[in-house]
């Protein structure tokens, strides 16, 4: 991957406070945001024109009967690998899901104790994977809007959660220090530790392999065959002046670009990190740096690898421990261009 031009980063914006989470369409083709701003609460962007098709306005807290969208701030969202549904998650414990295509509202989910903070589908399907700071996972068949049934193990709220075409979901466990893979069918799971702060947000690679980030600096990559990571870089966005103390940059958010070796990381240290891993996931190699000012709160590689979407705000997504008041809440689309080699004709996104 060569370095993007930074006048070619485009700057979608629209959302008055920071962008919590996006996803874009299995057909590249949209991306999907949505921030903490009760009054804007879903946005539908064209990815070619940077034109806002679609805005769902939310209400304030107690105002729920009023609005078709979220009354409160949305952590995250997830789109069905046919383009079809889309799940968003909130503070309020609500789980929403919408036709992509209308942006109109099919269905509300209620079950989960506390705020929903990770929603994945799994691929080829139509079921849905949900995470809470209730401590639990639970899954949801949305073609027939059915609850299916609820996970219980980690001994923290859940930050993150991802899926790929298993019928098994992964998640991150916060400050319980743990990864957990879920097998659904057999209601048994995996226990993965190796970071020592809050684990953030995860992200499968393949079937085999993930990727996670921690308020502790470090990331880290695993295989599902080992407890420990197979990788652990610390302070991999360096550290910060906080008062007097050198402090890590948290990491805030993971992608991957599904079934290559390919990663990015993303914090508030001014810039978003581009990965390589290498020797069997083995190995980690930092190739280079774009720079971005502001919380990276979510990342997103589009699903032919060709451009990289970033969400921005001025704060965390999940809480107010600082604010950059230089930052742009904003949606970054980042242009990937890839080195010509005449040697492998494979495309990266080949497995």
């Amino acid at each position: 991957v060569l370095p993007p031009d930074p006048a070619r980063i485009r700057v979608l914006r629209g959302h008055q406070l920071p962008v919590t989470c996006l996803v874009i369409s299995p057909d590249d083709r949209f991306i999907f945001s949505a921030s903490k701003d009760g009054s804007l609460i879903k946005c539908k962007w064209e990815v070619d024109s940077g034109k806002r098709l679609c805005v769902v306005p939310g209400g304030k807290k107690g105002t729920e009967e009023r609005h078709m969208g979220h009354a409160s701030h949305v952590l995250c969202m997830a789109i069905s690998s046919d383009g079809k549904y889309l799940a968003t998650g909130d503070r309020n414990k609500l789980i929403m899901i919408w036709d992509a295509a209308t942006c109109k509202r099919l269905h509300i989910f209620t079950g989960h104790r506390d705020a929903v903070s990770g929603l994945s589908f799994r691929k080829g399907t139509h079921q849905l994977y949900s995470a809470s700071h209730d401590r639990c996972v639970k899954v949801w068949d949305v073609g027939e809007n059915a609850y299916v049934e609820t996970l219980f193990g980690h001994q923290d709220i859940i930050t993150g959660l991802d899926s790929l075409s298993r019928e098994c979901c992964v998640t991150a466990g916060g400050r319980d220090g743990t990864v957990r893979l879920w097998k659904i069918p057999e209601e048994s799971q995996l226990v993965f530790s190796g970071h020592q702060g809050s684990i953030d947000c995860i992200q499968l690679i393949n079937e085999e392999h993930m990727v996670s980030g921690a308020d502790d600096g470090s990331l880290a990559l695993w295989g599902l065959m080992k407890k420990k990571p197979l990788v652990l870089v610390r302070q991999a966005h360096g550290e910060q002046d906080d008062q007097g103390l050198q402090q890590p940059y948290w990491i805030s958010a993971v992608a991957a670009l599904r079934n290559s070796d390919l990663l990015a990381t993303g914090s508030h240290s001014g810039s978003v990190k581009l990965w390589k891993s290498g020797e069997g996931f083995r190995k980690l190699e930092h190739l280079l740096d774009i720079p971005l000012v502001g919380f990276v709160n979510s990342l997103k590689f589009s699903a032919a690898g060709d451009f990289l979407v970033a969400g921005i705000g001025q704060e965390h997504r999940l809480g107010r421990w600082w604010r950059i008041k230089e930052a742009k809440n904003s949606i970054c689309i980042i242009p990937l261009k890839q080195k010509t080699t005449a040697s492998s004709p494979e495309s990266p996104g080949s497995s």
